[in-house]
């Protein structure tokens, strides 16, 4: 008796080819599978989406073909090293000599006492070395002058009232 190859086919050399053919789609089918769950891990941070994504890879070839037009471009670690590479710029800007008018927005130095675009004052003046102050300093740091207004009066103890006879009571020679 005469068995049937895949197909119908009757030729040895063609149905071995065939078998051959259909596995290797089936193990290309696998490794997309694979791909799909491997990529959509590295760049997806929800598991249930995660999930999602591989099973539609569980569809042969257009379930990956799909999640590879839908996934997001990037990977979640390029996303978090953006993210702090982002937050260190923002600290050296804040750390550097950069500084802004609070009034026009204008690019001005940590000396300037004016601004040069809308001429509103910045900072006072120092009275004894002309060196600009911060608004909240109490003396100035560079001659260690007082800033007037800033710096409070220095407090005076109060006297106790003293009873005259108590006094004399300790002045008198002991009897």
């Amino acid at each position: 008796m005469l068995l049937l190859g895949v197909f119908g086919i009757n030729s040895k050399g063609l149905d071995t080819a065939i078998k051959l053919l259909i596995l290797v789609l089936v193990i290309v089918w696998l490794a997309l599978v694979y791909y799909t769950y491997a990529d959509a891990r590295r760049r997806i941070a929800d598991s249930m989406l995660v999930a999602c994504a591989t099973a539609a890879a569980l569809f042969p070839f257009v379930g990956t073909v799909v999640y590879m037009i839908v996934r997001p471009p990037e990977f979640l670690e390029d996303v978090r090293e953006r993210e702090l590479e982002m937050q260190a710029a923002e600290a050296r800007l804040h750390s550097s000599s950069y500084h802004l008018c609070p009034h026009c927005d204008f690019e001005v130095e940590r000396d300037f006492l004016r601004c040069p675009s809308c001429l509103r004052k910045l900072k006072d003046p120092c009275v004894n070395c002309s060196r600009p102050l911060d608004p909240e300093w109490k003396i100035c740091p560079f001659c260690e002058a007082e800033v007037p207004g800033k710096t409070p009066a220095p407090r005076r103890r109060r006297r106790r009232h003293v009873d005259p006879e108590q006094t004399a009571s300790f002045d008198a020679p002991p009897s």
